[in-house]
């Protein structure tokens, strides 16, 4: 049976660097094909070029049999592909329906009503469901997924591709996203998923191909394999279990404490982290994680309410901040925030890290130049080049270089957010170890939209909900951890939060502050 799309001897460098190797793969409609590997094996340069992002450097690609050349998405978005990517591209400021009909040639003297009609009976057909008249900035981040994968379907893709579609969704809309995946498998789509998460693939997928530096090593159909193990082992060439020893670790002075935070979408937050353990902070995204951060990371100022780091009040620590020995944040914008792109790695290390090369007016370049490149070594970054620009580097790398960076500071606060999506699984390990190793001389704020993660890693658990803390509790507490999910869906828990003033009446130990 001749597959929609056969890539044949497909290959792509970027300067020195060989991102493909004479791939071959088919991809049929009716079938949903997982594409696995390690960051930077080739995956998403492989589908931007099958998506029109790219052009490769030889082979070709095959429609139905017939060789097709893309040189923009439009053109394979035309010819029946598209790509959904982990940055979506809406405009906020539209509607549902606006966003899908955006650019629709003959369409423009539609009415708000047909266009939310021709929407709904869509979304309806998927079972991908989200109000047509709501503006995107009200949306989830599920919703605005959905959105996406719509305005493909509306242009009559055949074929959908799908970059690490659940790093941003609750398990409930996973569940909601891979129903909807059979059924447009079900009707003659073409999809193929792009993912680190095991489970999920081994839960989804028909057929399982696997890339290792830049080549296919590896291809069986999903239903041949009887656990992760056995899939990680084929992917990294290794036994990986994801499994740590989490050894109990003396909780010691504080190094967080916030009290009656509220404002920019935050109220009454109370919540202390102390050296020697890693608070998982978990809920649905957009419930006042993200203010948390910022308020912490020295973003933006504390509306009312109190935050002390390391002893000192947030005003004081701020207006002198140590570059070493103080506080590091790993933001979950890697490619806006934890970098610039357009700089090399070396430039990239130095973003937080100059004071430590700076002697009067003087920048010691040689010696950042040496470092950045011993600390790739040392984290596997790949490339492992300290000329290349950041913008060369996938994201699981990009995530690398920024832990490499931020771990060499020795931090005493490290405030980790999604620390390892988009990572493969060996680097997720790596990553879970090194957070682990930090809490012996730093208190950790993990902020995980991973439940598996933050349980893994986590001495306590903290629940959020509409801006506030639904609970504070031990990973050891098993009836507290059973009500996670109704917690982040607004559901009260029947105590109180260890960190509110009635968990302490309750027992909550105070921990010793810095003097």
């Amino acid at each position: 049976m001749t597959p929609f799309i056969r890539l044949e001897d497909i290959s792509k460098s970027f300067g020195s660097v060989q991102a493909n190797r004479s791939i071959h793969l088919d991809i049929h409609t009716g079938r949903i094909k997982a594409l696995l590997g390690e960051n930077g094996a080739g995956k998403s340069t492989l589908m931007s070029m099958l998506a029109g992002r790219l052009l490769p450097d030889q082979g070709r690609i095959l429609l139905d049999g017939t060789p097709a050349v893309f040189t923009s998405a439009k053109e394979a978005i035309d010819a029946g592909i598209g790509m959904v990517y982990q940055h979506f591209t809406l405009v906020e400021a539209m509607t549902v329906s606006e966003n899908i009909f955006l650019g629709q040639e003959g369409r423009f003297w539609l009415k708000a009503e047909e266009m939310n009609r021709a929407v709904r009976e869509l979304s309806e057909r998927y079972g991908l469901v989200v109000d047509p008249a709501a503006r995107i900035s009200s949306l989830s981040m599920g919703e605005k997924q959905r959105v996406e994968i719509l305005k493909l379907l509306f242009r009559n893709s055949r074929a959908l591709i799908l970059d690490e579609p659940t790093a941003v969704l609750t398990p409930r809309e996973i569940d909601q996203l891979f129903h909807a995946l059979r059924t447009m498998a079900g009707q003659g789509k073409a999809i193929v998923f792009i993912s680190h998460k095991l489970g999920e693939v081994m839960a989804v997928a028909d057929e399982i191909a696997i890339l290792r530096k830049g080549r296919i090593v590896d291809e069986f159909p999903a239903d041949t394999v009887s656990s992760k193990s056995e899939i990680a082992r084929r992917m990294v060439g290794r036994e990986v279990l994801l499994e740590v020893n989490r050894p109990a670790v003396e909780p010691r002075q504080a190094v967080l404490k916030v009290e009656n935070l509220s404002g920019a979408g935050l109220s009454d937050i109370h919540l202390q982290l102390r050296q020697g353990e890693i608070v998982g902070i978990v809920g649905v995204a957009g419930n006042g994680q993200k203010s948390l951060v910022e308020t912490i990371c020295g973003l933006q100022a504390p509306r009312s309410g109190t935050v002390r780091i390391l002893g000192q009040t947030w005003e004081r620590f701020f207006s002198d901040i140590r570059w070493e020995g103080a506080i590091s944040y790993i933001p979950e914008d890697r490619r806006g925030i934890a970098t610039c792109l357009n700089l090399d790695l070396t430039d990239n290390f130095l973003l937080t890290t100059r004071q430590g090369f700076s002697f009067g007016p003087w920048l010691s370049k040689h010696n950042a130049r040496n470092k950045t490149s011993a600390l790739i070594r040392e984290f596997n970054v790949l490339p492992p080049q300290v000329r290349t620009l950041a913008r060369r580097l996938s994201g699981g790398n990009l995530q690398k270089l920024v832990l490499a960076r931020e771990f060499y500071r020795k931090p005493r606060l490290i405030v980790a957010e999604q620390p390892t999506q988009g990572l493969d699984i060996g680097a997720t390990e790596e990553v879970w170890n090194l957070l682990l190793k930090a809490r012996e001389r730093a208190g950790v704020l993990l902020v995980t939209g991973d439940l598996s993660e933050a349980l893994a890693l986590s001495d306590r658990i903290v629940v959020m909900f509409g801006g506030r803390i639904m609970d504070d509790f031990s990973v050891d507490d098993e009836e507290k951890v059973d009500q996670i999910g109704s917690m982040m869906a607004g559901v009260s828990s029947p105590t109180p939060p260890a960190g509110t003033d009635r968990g302490r009446k309750a027992g909550v130990a105070e921990p010793k502050s810095f003097s």
